[in-house]
């Protein structure tokens, strides 16, 4: 079968590299949905031929129990039993969807790890594009990049973009714009973020700590199954400041930078009321050695303060899992290597 030059449902031939995909899905609330989603990756745990004429399979499909409200773990069951490439990883409680990706890609063993989203909205069929474009970009990190509005409301869209440039723009967040749940990643470098990364740490700003280029590929945006998103506004706001802490401690060196201007300014303000005191003698009796005081102290306050958040971001980096290095094998003898290997 061929789609959008896409060979797909025919085992590779030619004794050529072929590149074993893990497709990665956090569940919450996909029982109305996940069996579509299943349906459509099917053809392509028998084998592909992308665009570019690469071999590629979907070797596994990692389903993540998540503990929604609904009878997700009923689907997960009988999923797991019609779909032999289905593996269901239960966690314990709800650990909310970055923490469920993690866990998928901890479980996962393929060359590449796709994520995707339960609720349709991502089209398997750009999988082969995605590939294409981390092979021909040597990249180890692609993300899909929306060619249409996603299907939210306009308010939650612009809210998703402000918040993003914030992140990319303030507090150094990599690509945060480019930043969304359907990735393609080299398993060594999703498996070794899923082993490094502590309590809270946003997968997104982790896969910039190691990630040696990270691209973007084109792709269309589907409705979500006729489900209602599971993020109320609270909890994206809740999401949008983890992945400022996420980011390390440029939020922190903030406090520093801020200290610094107020004691710069308690200075220059201390001199200019000694200057108006000396020249016009208007200024009430003491009012200007305790406008002195209060500027100059105020900005000593704050240095210190910021002295202190840089002790605290060297901790901070510490509990997230931040590694001072990753070691991978040689990226030419993985998948990025057989770049040029077509059919």
């Amino acid at each position: 079968m061929t789609l959008d030059g896409i060979h797909i449902g025919a085992e590779p031939t030619g004794g050529l590299y072929v590149h074993e995909i893990s497709v990665v899905i956090p569940v919450y609330q996909g029982e109305k949905t996940l069996a579509t989603v299943l349906e459509e990756l099917e053809p392509y745990t028998v084998g592909f031929m992308t665009p570019g004429r690469r071999q590629a399979r979907v070797g596994e499909v990692i389903l993540v129990h998540d503990h929604g409200p609904d009878r997700s773990a009923e689907t997960l069951r009988t999923l797991s039993d019609r779909y032999p490439h289905a593996k269901t990883v239960w966690l314990s409680r709800n650990f909310g969807q970055h923490a469920a990706t993690l866990a998928g890609i901890a479980s996962s063993g393929g060359a590449w790890i796709v994520t995707l989203d339960e609720d349709g909205q991502h089209d398997p069929s750009y999988i082969a594009a995605m590939l294409d474009t981390a092979l021909d970009e040597q990249a180890s990190v692609v993300y899909a990049k929306a060619i249409n509005p996603p299907p939210h409301g306009a308010i939650r869209n612009t809210a998703s973009r402000a918040s993003k440039a914030i992140l990319q723009k303030v507090f150094g967040g990599g690509q945060a714009r480019d930043f969304n749940s359907f990735r393609l990643i080299i398993g060594d470098v999703g498996r070794s973020i899923a082993a490094y990364s502590g309590t809270g740490v946003y997968l997104d700003v982790a896969l910039t700590w190691v990630a040696n280029r990270i691209v973007t590929c084109p792709v269309l945006l589907r409705e979500e199954g006729g489900r209602r998103s599971g993020y109320s506004y609270a909890k994206l706001f809740a999401h949008f400041w983890r992945m400022i802490l996420s980011t390390g401690t440029k939020g922190l060196r903030l406090v520093t930078l801020l200290g610094v201007l107020f004691a710069a300014g308690g200075i220059v303000f201390a001199l200019f009321l000694t200057v108006v005191r000396l020249g016009s003698g208007d200024v009430p009796e003491g009012w200007t050695s305790q406008m002195i005081v209060t500027a100059l102290g105020t900005g000593a306050i704050l240095v210190s303060l910021g002295i202190v958040a840089e002790y605290l971001g060297v901790a901070v980096n510490m509990a997230m899992g931040k590694p001072p290095y990753l070691i991978v094998r040689d990226l030419h003898l993985g998948p990025l290597g057989k770049a040029h290997e077509r059919g």
